[in-house]
Formats: C-alpha cells, sequence, structure tokens
C-alpha cells in the first residue's frame, strides 16, 4: 500500500502524518470507518474539492476501504505545536466549549463524542488533535453553512449551527494548542455515549 499511497502522501505525508500546509490534515490513527466515509464522500461528490474527487473518482470501495485501513494502522509522531497568538480569554473559551460544552445554548463538549483525550472513537469519530488550527476552523465553518455534510442525522452539523464566529475561533485555537496524547489510538465503539444521534455511527 505505500507505493499505492504515494499520491496520498504528497499532501498528507508518507504516513498521513500531515504537513506544513494548514489544510492538508492527519490522518494517521483516526478510525478507519472514519477514513472510508470521508473517502466515499469526496469520490461520490458530497464533499467538495477538486483534486480529491478527481483523485478517487473511479476507485471502488473495497480499494477505498485499503487505503483507510492503511493510514488508520500508521502511527507518526505528532506535529511539534505552532505558537498561537490567541489571548487568555480565548484559549479558556475553546478549552471550556471543548471540555465541557455549553448547555444553555445545547452544545455539546467535543469530549462527549471526540473522547477526553480527543483521540476519537472506533469506528467513526476522528481524533481531532494534530491539526492546525485554520483546518479545525474551515471545517466547522463548512459545517455552519452546509458545505461539509454528513450522513442524517449530520450531528456535527447540528452543533456547528450553534456556534458563534468566537466559539469556532476559541476551539480552534485551543484544540490545535492540544500536545499529543500519550496513547492516540481512539477508544472502542461504545465506550462514548453519544450526546446526539449521528448517521455516522452504526445503528
Amino acid at each position: 500500500m505505500q507505493a499505492r499511497v504515494l499520491a496520498c502522501a504528497a499532501c498528507h505525508g508518507q504516513q498521513g502524518q500531515g504537513t506544513d500546509n494548514d489544510y492538508f490534515p492527519r490522518l494517521a490513527g483516526k478510525p478507519a470507518g472514519y477514513l472510508y466515509n470521508q473517502l466515499v464522500a469526496f469520490r461520490d461528490g458530497h464533499r467538495k474539492y477538486p483534486p480529491m474527487n478527481y483523485l478517487l473518482a473511479y476507485l471502488p470501495d473495497p480499494y477505498l476501504r485499503q487505503i483507510a485501513t492503511y493510514f488508520a494502522a500508521e502511527r507518526p509522531p505528532f506535529p511539534a505545536l505552532a505558537a498561537s497568538s490567541a489571548g487568555v480569554d480565548v484559549m479558556a473559551s475553546g478549552q471550556k466549549l471543548v471540555t465541557l460544552g455549553d448547555p444553555g445554548r445545547h452544545i455539546p463538549a467535543c469530549a462527549s463524542c471526540h473522547g477526553s483525550a480527543l483521540t476519537g472513537m472506533e469506528p467513526a469519530i476522528p481524533g481531532l488533535l494534530g491539526l492546525h488550527a485554520d483546518y479545525i476552523s474551515a471545517q466547522l465553518g463548512a459545517w455552519r453553512y452546509g458545505t461539509r455534510t454528513a450522513t442524517a442525522p449530520d450531528c456535527m452539523q447540528q452543533v456547528a449551527v450553534r456556534l458563534s464566529d468566537g466559539d469556532v475561533t476559541a476551539i480552534a485555537a485551543w484544540l490545535s494548542s492540544r500536545p499529543a496524547p500519550a496513547d492516540p489510538v481512539p477508544v472502542p465503539h461504545g465506550t462514548l455515549k453519544m450526546p446526539l444521534a449521528c448517521g455516522s455511527e452504526p445503528k
């Protein structure tokens, strides 16, 4: 598979570790089910990014599963943390939203779905660490405005539309400042009781 994923490596790194480009995310170690869902979404045009849409256009499901399984098993080091220009208040707000949510606005904590260590949950909830702030902000924005969607019920869209611009900035800043976890493996399916129904999760 190393030879077969060279096209992926150009943007995401040989082991899926991500690159210095803010918008090419880390793939390594994310649940295979999540990675497979994203590959299918790009192939079928549900996620719009022309290079990915073109690259995956004619790849069959079994091949996409092999790619997803390959990157899910990779464990390259996490990147060095970049210095954040966010202020103390912004970081505090981001930490609160990620770890506690905002019950008054019906915003669940990111950790309630992605785990207390933010490493995700099998088979389809991704880890949130090792990502650039601009990437996180862009994806939350895409869900807020409906340019990124998932299988209904789209739980991320339901959460994102309740976030303000300031919330998005704070969440992105705090998540991107987190060090690599001691154990980056996603927790087993069923470990977390999801606060919302999520269409990407198995029934």
